[in-house]
């Protein structure tokens, strides 16, 4: 199934299902009021949430509505916390100029409030640039502390998309927003694209409506999401409504030619990383002010699995 939450005017807004193609919403009043409430019960609220969402999905709900992916917060808009993983050995071998972030580091950040997918980003202090860091995560039900990877996975609640914003000139604040997809989907709304704490699907980045980036999350993830989880459960229980994030998706180089990178970069970072290696010098600046980008991923239908993220750096304002 699929859910998102709508704005209400509170901080955890309203929960709402929504159908498979997108298309139709209706809210899940009477079943949970929250997306946290629906975690926190899961084993008995997901059941009902899912009765409606094939009742969706045949066009039998009485009260459905056109879906609105504007008015969606975060699906989760608030959670008990963000860790974000280093999934992608490339992508940290390219930035970082070595090999050792095979393995796998974790690096906490603000759960406190997340942005919707078509929030506006408002950099902190007078940085004018910034970079984006596109890929995916999984929601969390309640995780047992010391779990096994290989069980980790059966954590997983739901996936997302999502893009992390970050100001190169102040790596020490972090990614000061993170930003999700429309709606937030279960694995098994995946069917075959979901396999072994992998999603098989080709992640699509448009930089001011320019494709930069298709490459395949599942290939070069050298740790999958059980991997993540496990890592975040290994000193304290983890508690549903925890967001685990695979950081950039990124490709291993195919070759060693002078199209190294077929597949493009899911962050500004690892295409100025791509340039030096193969150029000595960088010619890619960091996104700008009014400048967008698209972060999205489709089905073996063709279809838009989570809907699009796209969020702006707002104008600089007119000078006086």
């Amino acid at each position: 199934m699929k859910l998102a939450t709508y704005k209400d005017g509170s901080r955890d807004g309203q929960l709402v299902v929504v159908s498979k193609d997108l298309s139709t919403a209706h809210y899940a009043t009477g079943i949970a009021h929250t997306l946290q409430q629906a975690l926190d019960d899961w084993n008995f609220i997901a059941p009902q949430l899912e009765d409606l969402y094939s009742t969706l999905n045949q066009g039998k709900a009485r009260h459905a509505f056109a879906f609105d992916s504007a008015l969606c917060m975060a699906p989760l808009p608030r959670a008990h916390q963000w860790v974000q993983g280093n999934a992608y050995a490339s992508h940290h071998a390219l930035t970082r100029g070595t090999d050792a972030d095979k393995d796998l580091t974790l690096q906490w950040g603000s759960s406190a409030a997340f942005l919707g997918a078509t929030d506006a980003v408002v950099l902190p202090g007078d940085a004018p640039r910034a970079d984006f860091a596109a890929g995916w995560a999984a929601i969390t039900g309640d995780v047992a502390q010391g779990v096994a990877t290989g069980d980790a996975i059966d954590g997983v609640r739901l996936l997302a998309l999502v893009n992390a914003w970050l100001v190169p000139e102040a790596p020490q604040i972090g990614a000061p927003w993170v930003a999700f997809s429309p709606v937030a989907v279960t694995p098994d709304e995946l069917g075959e694209a979901w396999s072994r704490g992998r999603v098989h699907l080709t992640l699509q980045t448009r930089w001011n409506d320019r494709k930069v980036g298709l490459c395949d999350a599942a290939v070069g993830m050298t740790h999958h999401m059980g991997a993540l989880i496990a890592a975040v459960a290994a000193q304290r229980p983890v508690r549903a409504g925890t967001v685990v994030g695979t950081g950039p998706v990124s490709n291993p180089a195919a070759d060693s030619g002078a199209n190294r990178w077929p597949k493009g970069y899911h962050s500004v970072a690892e295409k100025r990383a791509m340039e030096m290696a193969m150029d000595g010098a960088i010619s890619t600046e960091w996104v700008a002010p009014g400048e967008r980008v698209a972060v999205e991923a489709r089905g073996a239908d063709g279809q838009s699995v989570w809907g699009t993220l796209e969020q702006g750096l707002p104008p600089l304002p007119e000078p006086q």
